[in-house]
């Protein structure tokens, strides 16, 4: 029995009950994990290596980079990926639990009640993610990062630090950035499919 859930909730992840749901699994799983997988550790990877101050001394870089990212983005994106596919899974566990088919979602309305609604905390999901990354990353890099080094260094308040391959993560933000939107759009896009699927099943009853 315990076969047949884990089957139900892999079916159910990979095969939504919407056409939209199911481009944007592929979307989000195929496409946006593969570019933060890859590409994220490459304009990423060695960022900290390469980030040097003035004077370029390891423990005054490593305070600035620290004062510089407070979280890595690696790290935050992987974190918004995982939270964001949180409401989905857990909708399809409770459908799995119950043996609910896939085309049964969309023709019981308590049941499209919750999966609306696992939609709706993915879009929440999406739109604060969207705000911690302004503001921790803002939207854009610049080449120089003005750190207030006081607490380490008595003999000066702010020095100026290098920020390795600036262009790339700007470029690589702006693209994160555009997947959120997506997404966000997706999901929209996926409660307006199944609203007017609905009112399709309730034309024909």
């Amino acid at each position: 029995m315990s076969l047949n859930y884990i089957k139900n909730f892999y079916e159910g992840c990979l095969r939504p009950p919407t056409v939209i749901g199911q481009f944007h699994t592929l979307f989000f799983g195929s496409v946006r994990m593969f570019f933060l997988g890859v590409l994220g550790f490459a304009v990423y990877g060695n960022e900290a290596l390469h980030f040097s101050c003035d004077p370029d001394r390891r423990e005054i870089n490593l305070y600035c980079y620290n004062q510089f990212r407070p979280i890595t983005p690696q790290v935050f994106w992987a974190l918004q990926l995982v939270t964001v596919l949180v409401p989905g899974a857990v909708f399809h566990l409770y459908a799995a639990c119950k043996n609910i088919d896939q085309e049964e979602i969309l023709e019981r309305p308590i049941y499209t009640v919750f999966y609306i609604i696992s939609v709706l905390l993915r879009i929440i999901l999406e739109v604060i993610a969207f705000w911690l990354q302004s503001h921790l990353f803002g939207f854009q890099v610049h080449p120089l990062y003005k750190c207030d080094a006081s607490a380490l260094e008595k003999a000066f308040n702010v020095t100026k630090c290098m920020v390795p391959e600036h262009f790339e993560k700007t470029i690589f933000l702006s693209a994160m950035y555009t997947f959120t939107v997506i997404t966000i759009l997706l999901c929209v896009a996926e409660i307006f499919e199944i609203l007017c699927r609905r009112l399709g099943y309730l034309n024909n009853q």
